[in-house]
């Protein structure tokens, strides 16, 4: 099975090569608009611009991938709202080229998405739940699953929730590296109570899309953990596991930040339909810390 991956220097990107690469029956094929950090083992890299067609058509007609698996986004939230035309291009337009490529290829195009396409009433959601964004963030991811859901070709949109983990570069921070870093160095840290979400080890959402390819799975599939907690949750139980003081993290709630984005306040998902279809089985948030302490660097 040939397996092409978008955004492949992405956190979700290099937790899928390396889960990938440990499986003889695949070639692995990774693609990003830049030279990955270290070289991988056995990947073929291609540099690929999912903005651009007629590069995103050559490299599907060129490998002939049974299946590929779309990690690529513009994800920062914030930045989503205050540049819109760059989030709709990269989030939407991308994501058009990408499905109309795999639909004359017949290429099974597997879509990665987002709890952000819900309005944050309640939680945890099933595959079934109604989207409704309450940021642009959210719009477009929701627009992007439209487009995957009308393609010819076979498809499978992931959903997921809050991804945390370490990537090789450690260019982009998530709330446990935070959150220990700033304990670290004695700062006070105001953490939000009232935003609910079921956290998602990158590893686990490696291990979602590696199930949903090898069984060329199709629909929508949500994959998180199944820990429903809340950000200061989160920190506190970082903080307990590393051994630092969580008398310096101040509750707080959503009222007090001001940011371009709104956030919905509970989403989190439900994952029977993965763990029986795909025998999907994530960590718990307590066994994703210790994943992410093996991880880091000794010193």
């Amino acid at each position: 099975m040939t397996i092409l991956i978008t955004g492949s220097n992405g956190l979700l990107g290099q937790k899928l090569i390396h889960l990938l690469e440990q499986d003889d029956d695949i070639h692995l094929i990774a693609t990003a608009h830049r030279q990955p950090a270290s070289p991988f083992k056995k990947t073929e890299f291609i540099e690929l611009d999912i903005t651009n067609k007629e590069q995103i058509e050559e490299v599907i007609r060129s490998t002939k991938p049974d299946v590929l698996i779309n990690t690529a986004a513009m994800t920062n939230v914030d930045q989503c709202e205050t540049q819109k035309e760059k989030c709709w291009l990269t989030n939407v337009t991308a994501v058009q080229y990408l499905s109309e490529s795999c639909a004359k290829s017949n290429v099974h195009l597997i879509h990665l998405s987002t709890d952000f396409i819900f309005d944050g009433t309640y939680g945890p959601l099933d595959e079934d739940a109604k989207p409704s964004p309450v940021n642009y963030y959210g719009e477009s991811k929701l627009a992007s699953e439209k487009i995957v859901q009308q393609s010819t070709s076979p498809w499978c949109i992931i959903r997921t929730v809050l991804v945390y983990g370490i990537s090789a570069d450690m260019s982009r921070s998530n709330i446990i590296l935070w959150v220990k870093k700033s304990l670290e160095d004695g700062k006070n840290i105001q953490v939000v109570d009232d935003q609910w979400r079921t956290p998602t080890l990158a590893e686990d959402l490696a291990l979602g899309c590696s199930l949903a390819a090898k069984k060329k799975a199709e629909g929508i599939y949500n994959i998180s953990g199944e820990d429903f907690i809340t950000p200061y949750t989160m920190a506190i139980e970082t903080a307990k596991f590393f051994n630092l003081d969580h008398s310096l993290i101040k509750l707080t709630d959503s009222t007090q930040f001001k940011q371009p984005a709104i956030r919905p306040l509970k989403t989190g998902f439900i994952i029977e339909k993965a763990k029986t279809q795909l025998g999907y089985a994530p960590h718990s948030f307590r066994e994703g810390l210790a994943v992410i302490k093996s991880q880091l660097p000794k010193n």
